[in-house]
């Protein structure tokens, strides 16, 4: 393999812009594999992009469970649209999970809103309301 196609733990780090640690805790997890050359971690191109749809699927909130059954399953099967109605139906049921996340999180800030408004109207009025 040509030495232009293998990353160090360094490279991808910066590339990625996440910690030395955090990539170690995705190898210890085995979903990336680097090469070892002596002590050196080398990673390969597949290596990236593995590491690439990882930090993807935990920035949209997948766990690493559900982000190993993505790398597997495109690792493993040969059919392109199984593939993608998998991922599909994990993007669907997270996007569900966040629009609900989203209403309670709209209910809240209306109940900030309205407790808001007594404040100012018992501060405006110098007493205590009802």
């Amino acid at each position: 393999m040509n030495q232009a196609e293998l990353f160090t733990i360094s490279d991808l780090a910066r590339e990625f812009d996440v910690t030395l640690r955090t990539i170690r805790f995705y190898e210890e997890q085995g979903l990336i594999e680097p090469r070892r050359d002596g002590r050196q971690r080398l990673f390969t191109r597949r290596d990236r992009a593995r590491l690439r749809l990882i930090l993807r699927g935990k920035r949209i909130g997948l766990s690493l469970a559900e982000i190993r059954e993505i790398i597997d399953m495109y690792q493993l099967a040969h059919d392109e649209a199984s593939q993608s109605q998998k991922l599909l139906d994990l993007l669907l049921a997270r996007r569900r999970q966040l629009e609900e996340q989203r209403r309670d999180i709209d209910a809240v800030l209306d109940e900030i809103g309205a407790l808001e408004a007594h404040c100012r109207g018992v501060i405006a009025g110098g007493g205590a309301a009802a």
